[in-house]
């Protein structure tokens, strides 16, 4: 079984544990939401804003809150991840696609919020997401992605409480910066925050303008 449909699976596995245990984004740290800040504050209020992996859209109140005015867009792989974003967030647009064939024109957004969205894509794979990313999204507009960082996989055979077949893959944040320099991208902000209690890897965090 290949990353993506594993991961389709899965979260339409888990979809409505997730709900209940991670209903927003009271999880993150105070640096995780300071370098959404960053991002938010490249951008116009009213920005047509991807979230790309939006997953139940749960990190819709915070892009909300720093963009009164944006138009928001969710695409994401799980059916059942996005009826819940569509039960939870009606005011924005959800859309079932994958990130390596988006159903978007060219330069159809002024920014993307890739929020741990890749942790399903291998290393050899990123240049494909990653142009396809750039592709939709307009000149000068900025992306955020968020992972978990280090190399090599991680896995689970227990999540949100399902038994499940969980694989994802560690990024660099050096790794994901060449990467996304190579497609169109000029790298603005790297960090990597140190793992918290109950975090098993370190986190990730790029930020980057399109040129």
């Amino acid at each position: 079984m290949d990353d993506l449909t594993a991961a389709r699976q899965l979260y339409d596995t888990v979809a409505d544990s997730y709900v209940r245990r991670l209903p927003d984004a009271s999880f993150e740290a105070g640096e995780d939401l300071a370098i959404i800040g960053r991002f938010a504050a490249l951008i116009p209020s009213d920005a047509r804003v991807l979230d790309a992996g939006c997953g139940t859209g749960r990190m819709q109140p915070v892009l909300r809150s720093l963009l009164p005015a944006h138009r928001a867009v969710g695409v994401d792989l799980s059916d059942e991840m996005l009826r819940h974003a569509r039960l939870a967030y009606p005011q924005a647009r959800f859309d079932r696609g994958e990130l390596a064939a988006l159903p978007y024109p060219d330069a159809s957004f002024d920014a993307v919020f890739a929020w741990y969205s890749i942790i399903h894509t291998a290393p050899a794979d990123l240049a494909e997401v990653f142009a396809e990313l750039r592709r939709v999204l307009a000149d000068g507009g900025a992306a955020l992605f968020g992972f978990q960082h280090g190399s090599g996989e991680r896995r689970r055979s227990e999540a949100y409480g399902h038994a499940v077949e969980l694989r994802a893959h560690l990024h660099s944040v050096d790794d994901v910066s060449s990467e996304l320099e190579r497609v169109g991208f000029v790298s603005i902000e790297s960090v990597v925050r140190p793992a918290r209690p109950g975090e098993a890897q370190d986190q990730g965090f790029v930020l980057v303008r399109a040129v």
